[in-house]
């Protein structure tokens, strides 16, 4: 009878998003078990490196247990959940108590839910889905091919799985020289690397011999009792000092989710690409009064008419002027990547930090339309619903620090991308005007570029561009 019961439980795993991700973060429980859930039915909001997203259970049943509580970080392939869809007890068993990796066998049926055909089923909202299965390779088999022995080191160079986990990048976690090499995840060796842990030490104890993170904590606490006694003299220098701190006073927030994504992508892109900055202030009287007649305007009713809008325009009209500065640097083919669309990013501050959601193939919208992607932009931003998909594939970002009163910076640029405007605060400032000094709207425009395959010249035409439609809006028609 038990095995019975034990064989109607499905376990739901955390997906693979295919965008490269490893992990996610819980963040908030919709059911607790005994709930009965159907299929598709949203289960929980998760936290990747790129964005909130909700997660659908892909069968029907009654909901047995909750693996893991909200605030957890959870791997790429863990249980997060497990649904009884044999019409049985709600009640755990207690085999449902165990962790993520101790699951019973007969529970491993239900690894991937299936379509009415082949293929997986997209459990993750914003997402599509693998060709191929992630189930993983015995640990005992033939010898890894070279091209699978290859993957794995490029897997340890990057720090992170390849995009698109098959079959490959599980088999290639064993070594080229053969299977004596631990298997573990790519963020679980960073973890023992950063630790000190040497993983051949360790004892497995996730399924098919996969070191966990709990194995390698485990490992530097066993480590400790033999560390030798300290001296009475070394006591002192012994205290771990950093761990104490005045809570009264400071406040400690880990850095995880898109913050820590964020962070990252900086670091890299500002220690990779060599960044060119340049400055112009430009009186944009003309521009704001234009933003006034386009409010009234009925083909703009119920649209989001802003400055933003006209420089968004402004630089779209600069790019199709120069199109070289809309490309991107494959360093591996050693080429210059010029792009023929334009997905314009649109950097937004959200409660779960910065994010770089961009607008498809905004080169070939209209100006209404324009307003009309800006305004879902912004709105799915605030809410925190952007998808990772919309945060992909940009070619050059317009980020508006005018908002908070500054008056310019020096934006770092979006990994991928060739160029990013800065937008200052738009504010009345004495200006020469036909002789006399009079009162403008006056703002600055700062343009940040990748000197590898941006001179200074194609740079300056590009900001020249934008600046002299901002204070000519007529050249909008003129050049287009």
């Amino acid at each position: 009878m038990t095995t019975m019961t034990e064989a109607s439980v499905r376990e739901f795993k955390m997906p693979d998003v295919g965008e490269g991700l490893t992990e996610a973060e819980i963040l908030k429980w919709y059911v607790q078990p005994g709930d009965t859930v159907t299929d598709g039915q949203v289960v929980c909001e998760v936290e990747t490196a790129k964005a909130a997203v909700e997660l659908p259970i892909p069968y029907d049943g009654v909901v047995r247990d909750l693996h893991f509580p909200e605030g957890t970080t959870v791997d790429v392939g863990t249980s997060i959940i497990s649904v009884d869809v044999g019409g049985g007890s709600a009640a755990p068993a207690p085999a449902a108590e165990q962790p993520a990796a101790e699951q019973p066998v007969a529970a491993a049926p239900a690894e991937e839910p299936k379509a009415a055909g082949s293929g997986r089923q997209p459990v993750l909202v914003g997402y599509g889905v693998a060709t191929s299965s992630t189930r993983r390779r015995p640990r005992k088999g033939p010898e890894v091919p070279v091209q699978q022995a290859s993957t794995a080191i490029q897997t340890e160079l990057n720090g992170h799985a390849p995009t698109a986990p098959a079959p490959a990048p599980a088999a290639a976690q064993a070594a080229p020289a053969g299977p004596d090499r631990p298997l573990a995840k790519p963020p679980v060796r960073k973890l023992a690397k950063d630790l000190g842990v040497d993983l051949t030490t360790v004892v497995p104890t996730g399924p098919d011999g996969i070191i966990t993170r709990e194995d390698v904590h485990a490992a530097v606490a066993a480590a400790v009792p033999a560390a030798p006694e300290p001296s009475v003299a070394s006591a002192p220098a012994a205290a771990p000092a950093p761990a104490s701190y005045d809570t009264a006073r400071e406040t400690r927030i880990p850095v995880k989710g898109v913050r820590k994504a964020t962070a990252a992508a900086m670091v890299g892109s500002a220690f990779t690409a060599p960044h060119v900055t340049e400055f112009v202030t430009v009186d944009v009287t003309r521009t704001m009064k234009l933003v006034e007649e386009l409010k009234a305007d009925k083909e703009f009713a119920g649209l989001r008419v802003n400055p933003l809008l006209l420089i968004a325009k402004a630089l779209l009209v600069a790019i199709r002027r120069n199109p070289d500065v809309n490309a991107s640097w494959d360093e591996a083919a050693q080429e210059i990547v010029v792009k023929h669309y334009v997905n314009l990013g649109i950097a937004a501050a959200t409660p779960r930090g910065l994010i770089v959601p961009n607008i498809k193939d905004a080169h070939a919208k209209t100006l209404p339309q324009l307003a009309e992607s800006l305004g879902e932009l912004v709105s799915t931003a605030r809410d925190g619903k952007t998808s990772p998909a919309a945060m992909q594939g940009g070619t050059v970002t317009i980020t508006n620090v005018g908002v908070f009163g500054v008056d310019t910076g020096t934006p770092i640029l979006n990994p991928g991308e060739s160029a990013i405007l800065a937008v200052g605060a738009i504010k009345p400032q004495p200006w020469v005007h036909k002789g006399k000094v009079k009162p403008r709207q006056v703002t600055t425009l700062a343009l940040s570029f990748d000197h590898r395959l941006v001179d200074g010249e194609l740079g300056s035409k590009v900001l020249a561009d934008v600046a002299a439609i901002l204070e000519q809006p007529k050249r909008l028609i003129t050049w287009a």
